[in-house]
């Protein structure tokens, strides 16, 4: 059963793509019912070329007696190369999705990985939550991590580096 599209979703669909670009967003997705048996599923996005900048590590206030103090120090990021851009570092792990990064399973839990750690190919560096589904990010080759460009809980585009691996 063929539908003949509105004249108003063409239009509709044009509104869409520029508040995309007018409010600088890589992605509009939008339902619209018309009745029992007439909807509409939009989805509008955009590459984005990413240019991801250092991230500083966190500052610790004083050390708190019950909580370990070496875990948030393992997943701070390590300084920045001499370099430059982790884009374009021949180890650098890219994300393949927009989501929030997450580096241990749940609070608490172990960090996936931390700078120095060797990993095999397949071992998971970071889980990116997205649309309330939990993506494990597999290491694509096996190394040794030099550089944990995210901090946990923080969001990522698609195409920022992640992590170095060597």
């Amino acid at each position: 059963m063929a539908k003949k599209p509105h004249d108003s979703d063409v239009a509709f669909i044009t509104a869409l793509a520029e508040l995309l670009n007018a409010q600088n967003l890589t992605e509009i997705e939008v339902d619209r019912e018309y009745g029992e048996q007439d909807s509409l599923s939009v989805r509008v996005s955009k590459e984005q070329t990413v240019v991801a900048a250092p991230v500083a590590a966190p500052m610790a206030a004083a050390p708190v007696a019950a909580a370990p103090a070496a875990a948030p120090v393992a997943a701070a990021p390590a300084p920045a190369d001499a370099g430059g851009d982790p884009a374009s570092h021949p180890g650098a792990v890219a994300s393949p999705m927009v989501g929030t990064v997450y580096l241990q399973a749940e609070p608490g839990a172990p960090f996936f990985i931390k700078v120095g750690d060797k990993v095999a190919e397949g071992d998971t560096l970071l889980i990116i939550e997205a649309m309330k589904t939990m993506n494990q990010i597999p290491a694509p080759r096996a190394g040794t991590v030099k550089r944990i460009l995210v901090e946990d809980s923080s969001p990522v585009e698609y195409g920022a580096p992640l992590v170095i691996l060597e």
